[in-house]
């Protein structure tokens, strides 16, 4: 008889998981306490993998041999306990993937940039005829992709949740880009449990292995002084030259990016990147060094770094409607990342915030919402933090529930030049599904001006 995996979760990780364990002869359950979509319900029934949504069947899921959950369900949530208490193994669908292949792995993690670094270092591989899948956190589940097969390498964006959930599973090359205070309110409003999180990243790495990072983040610098990386190391600063950080990472003199991977150095200007801004540059270096561990030729890592797009919902311009400029940057749900947002722009700003607040501590924005922000459009539920901390220091501060309130108002409030900065600095459960489809809301609300 064949041993029984459960899966918590319906979602993209869930099914990816059914897909990979039905493929390897386990027996397969997959419950939410949710309702699943009809095209996943579908995939389920092809697979003739049974399933449940609605509620959990403790009994079928506490006979299980181990248990892959969904990132989306918190360790203390009562299940998960006593799961736990009864010995049965609960893992992320991450380091359940990772059992079946032996393909080399790019994993990047950190608060901000990790889409956006991912998404550029595929780029970078698939241009130069490489097949790479891109998935993890975005695109499509890794466990998924395994299942697929035939592929020559994965680019898997991390999360901390994702993270907690791994224990054997190794990055070949691991990427950290930074760690701010993100998601507190998952790890007991503990910095330093959130940042013991991010740096699994780095867990069973060998010599052989490489761990790339953003040495000027003081939290990175300070958690790699308590911990024994058996990895070969690549730092990236925008402070230091390439020779100031021992010769091997990334580093910046007159305005020139300096790449060397393996004794093989080489330059880019810092204007002829097609990402602008500091925290962009962290993302253009770390990709770089990344596909040149893998050597790949400097000319097509160069003409990579200098043709690609955007990711869409991340500082993504949207249009201009009689002068005032409308950017979608709903991926910003932290605030490091809407910081980044507000330093960027020097129009006037009128900036749609708010969400679910993950533990936020807003008083790092204060100087640049005195100085560039002319009004605040709350978009939440509960606007009480964000209220709070900003009423003094705008002088228009209004409330709304829907992404057609906000663009309605923020452009009634517009005069020519101005900027309209959707960059919530929270999470966007209360209102929607996801940061996409917040984003997405706000285009087709702009789009109706």
């Amino acid at each position: 008889m064949s041993a029984r995996i459960a899966i918590l979760g319906g979602g993209e990780s869930g099914i990816g998981s059914a897909k990979l364990a039905s493929q390897k002869g386990f027996d397969v359950w997959v419950s939410d306490s949710g309702i699943i979509r009809d095209d996943r319900k579908a995939t389920l029934g092809a697979l003739n993998v049974a399933f449940e949504e609605g509620g959990h069947s403790e009994g079928k899921i506490l006979s299980a041999k181990e248990v892959i959950k969904s990132p989306g369900i918190p360790d203390n949530a009562p299940l998960i306990i006593k799961l736990r208490e009864a010995g049965i193994p609960v893992i992320s669908e991450i380091e359940f993937a990772g059992r079946y292949t032996n393909v080399p792995k790019i994993c990047v993690t950190g608060s901000n940039g990790k889409t956006t670094t991912t998404t550029l270092i595929h780029h970078i591989l698939t241009r130069a005829g490489m097949n790479a899948a891109m998935c993890g956190n975005v695109g499509q589940s890794f466990a998924g992709m395994v299942a697929e097969g035939g592929h020559d390498i994965y680019v898997l964006e991390l999360s901390s949740f994702q993270l907690d959930g791994m224990y054997d599973f190794k990055a070949e090359v691991a990427v950290l880009l930074n760690i701010t205070p993100d998601h507190l309110d998952r790890y007991n409003y503990s910095l330093e449990e959130y940042a013991n999180s991010k740096f699994r990243i780095i867990q069973n790495q060998t010599a052989e292995d490489h761990f790339i990072f953003y040495t000027d983040d003081p939290i990175v610098s300070k958690g790699l002084t308590t911990r024994n990386s058996q990895a070969q190391h690549y730092p990236i600063s925008l402070s230091h030259s390439i020779d100031e950080l021992g010769g091997q990472g990334a580093g910046i003199e007159n305005e020139t990016i300096q790449i060397n991977t393996k004794n093989q150095p080489f330059t880019m200007k810092i204007q002829e990147l097609a990402l602008q801004g500091r925290h962009n540059l962290v993302n253009s270096m770390a990709a770089g060094v990344s596909a040149r561990l893998f050597e790949l030729r400097k000319e097509l890592v160069r003409e990579s770094l200098i043709d690609f797009d955007n990711i869409e919902h991340r500082l993504e311009f949207v249009t201009k409607v009689h002068g005032i400029t409308f950017i979608n940057d709903s991926k910003a749900t932290n605030v490091n990342s809407t910081w980044y947002a507000l330093e960027s722009v020097d129009k006037p700003i009128i900036w749609i915030a708010g969400g679910v607040d993950k533990g936020n501590n807003y008083s790092e924005l204060y100087e640049l919402v005195k100085n560039r922000v002319k009004a605040i459009i709350c978009l939440g539920k509960d606007n009480d933090k964000i209220k709070a901390a900003f009423a003094d220091k705008v002088d228009t501060l209004v409330e709304v529930e829907s992404a057609e309130d906000a663009v309605r108002i923020a452009y009634d409030l517009g005069y020519k030049g101005d900027v309209v900065l959707l960059s919530p600095a929270c999470a966007s459960f209360d209102l929607f599904e996801n940061y996409e489809d917040r984003g997405h809301q706000f285009k087709q609300a702009v789009r109706r001006l």
